[in-house]
């Protein structure tokens, strides 16, 4: 909405500063944050009052876990809001990735928050039928696929882009768009996995939306693509506004889930987020490095596919208990260590996910 006062520039006086991205983005992250901290503690309490006893624990879980109870959920909430308010005032209107990309985070904001109010209304786990869950997804991903493939360059639409091999482009044709659905729904609950334990998830998505921002803004603009040698999507630079506004408010967020967490983020701010990495991988045509960048994601997913798939071939299991970060508790590692650990790891295929854009 504000770049709409360079208007109001001469080309050389302080509205012109809104013509550039980089300073619009250093907005969109104040802005997100300010939001957290102003509306944090208000948000909390009034999730406090209306949920009772808070998000219900699992029976089966970690015994530390039982310490959690009475912990409100749906802190999500703090996220998207500071998210939205944040891309609505400092990006562009006019940009159809952006948009797509709010489509993408509100909508599975929506799911996720059903999910939330069913499990603490009815105070058990279960929540919205997964295949519920499951076919919403599905249908809002799909949406954002055809979206997408709209406004790339006609010659990357419905294509693959191979990093390292940056010259080669695998033809997905009619196929492109089950593609990009399981790019964004597996993100989403990738994501969701791995919000198990106090500011765990929060951190690597905040971690994988700055690499993100970057490569966004980096494949946005030729004279960085020419240099890079990666594939020019025009428009995508303005993400990088988006990716700022998600980590000042991941931020905002953090400081009231650091352990013990005055607040948990649901599936309300889980699928929102990891749906929000999987579209703008979408849009940036960086589909397979977001599998490098959110690895950590992508091993706690597994992690649940390989024990539920060993467990009902054997009857035994692989893991102590999954997700994965489950079974280092099990082992006896303190919540903080996998924690900060993980973290680490986030930030080490964070880089490497980088690398990416300039080595072939």
């Amino acid at each position: 909405m504000l770049y709409w006062l360079t208007a109001l520039s001469d080309g050389g006086d302080f509205y012109n500063l809104f013509r550039y991205i980089t300073f619009r983005a250093g907005g969109a992250f104040l802005t997100a944050l300010m939001f957290g901290f102003v509306f944090g503690l208000p948000l909390i309490n009034v999730l406090r009052r209306k949920q009772g006893k808070g998000q219900p624990i699992r029976s089966d879980g970690p015994e530390g876990h039982f310490e959690k109870q009475g912990t409100p959920t749906m802190g999500g909430l703090l996220i998207v809001g500071a998210l939205l308010t944040s891309t609505l005032l400092w990006a562009r209107l006019d940009n159809p990735f952006v948009w797509m990309v709010l489509f993408v985070t509100m909508s599975f904001a929506l799911i996720g928050f059903a999910d939330d109010y069913a499990k603490v209304s009815k105070q058990n786990t279960a929540g919205v039928s997964g295949k519920i869950r499951l076919a919403l997804g599905l249908l809002v991903a799909a949406i954002a696929g055809y979206w997408a493939a709209q406004y790339h360059p006609e010659e990357l639409t419905n294509q693959l882009a191979l990093p390292i091999f940056k010259d080669t482009l695998i033809n997905l044709g009619v196929l492109f768009i089950p593609f990009a659905i399981i790019v964004i729904v597996g993100a989403a609950n990738a994501v969701n996995l791995t919000d198990g334990l106090d500011g765990l998830a929060i951190m690597p998505v905040m971690i994988a939306a700055g690499t993100f921002g970057i490569i966004a803004y980096a494949v946005g603009r030729t004279d960085f693509t020419e240099y890079l040698d990666v594939h020019y999507v025009p428009d995508t630079g303005e993400l990088l506004i988006f990716a700022a506004g998600l980590i000042g408010g991941g931020l905002g967020f953090l400081w009231y889930n650091a352990p013990p967490a005055a607040v948990f983020m649901g599936d309300t701010g889980s699928l929102a987020l990891g749906g929000a990495l999987g579209a703008i991988a979408v849009a940036t045509k960086h589909e397979i490095v977001l599998a490098i960048v959110g690895g950590l994601f992508v091993v706690e997913a597994l992690s649940v596919i390989i024990q539920v798939a060993y467990f009902k071939r054997t009857g035994k299991r692989v893991f102590l208990m999954a997700p994965i970060h489950h079974h280092y508790e099990k082992k006896g590692w303190a919540e903080p260590q996998i924690v900060i650990r993980f973290w680490i790891i986030s930030l080490i295929l964070a880089m490497i996910g980088l690398a990416t854009l300039k080595v072939r």
